[in-house]
């Protein structure tokens, strides 16, 4: 899933998602003080300009410049004081550690982060947070993949990190929040049977 894929897979439809922010960032972060945000597979801006709005000043990276580019002209729809909150980059973060941190948030919604041995991505991640600052990740519960693995033999969810997993490899420096599996707030994406989430939500203490 590189960025050719990617880039042609968001040409397809005019919009690929709602445009709306996802439902775990929504829940868990409207409490949090604003601060710097990032926002990881960022797609086409939902998540980013619900942060720039609440005062959040949000890099909002993604792999395919097409979906970049709608965020950005979203943004602009959205006004001057929404626009200049946001930092549009384009970057691999499977292969490249994030730019710009430390931050107050890291949020991973539904990213497709592939577990490696070494965990050399996802510790880039974590150590993109800032001391505390905190650490959402949302994700479909792997239950919820059968009917789709069905059709597709060759995907295997366990391949890619779940929110469960990241927290058995937290160590002292985080305090877990929250680690559960929840019914979504929101209708699942057309043709699918994703009706449940799985969340994890840690402070980074130190």
């Amino acid at each position: 899933m590189d960025a050719q894929h990617w880039d042609e897979r968001y040409r397809s439809q005019d919009r690929l998602f709602s445009g709306n922010p996802n439902g775990v960032l929504v829940t868990e972060a409207a409490d949090l003080t604003p601060g710097r945000a990032l926002d990881v597979g960022c797609g086409e801006g939902g998540d980013a300009l619900w942060l720039a709005g609440r005062g959040w000043q949000v890099i909002a990276v993604d792999i395919s410049q097409v979906a970049l580019e709608r965020g950005a002209a979203a943004a602009a729809a959205a006004g001057a004081d929404v626009a200049g909150r946001v930092m549009w980059t384009q970057a691999d973060l499977i292969t490249t550690p994030p730019p710009g941190g430390p931050f107050d948030l890291v949020s991973v919604q539904y990213f497709p982060l592939p577990v490696t041995p070494d965990h050399t991505a996802l510790r880039s991640l974590l150590d993109a947070v800032a001391p505390g600052g905190t650490l959402l990740i949302g994700s479909h519960d792997l239950a919820d993949h059968a009917a789709y693995r069905d059709s597709h033999p060759d995907f295997d969810p366990t391949t890619y990190y779940q929110p469960a997993d990241v927290a058995r490899l937290l160590d002292e420096g985080w305090a877990v929040q929250v680690n559960e599996t929840r019914l979504r707030t929101a209708a699942p994406p057309e043709g699918t049977h994703h009706v449940h989430d799985t969340v994890l939500r840690a402070r980074r203490v130190r």
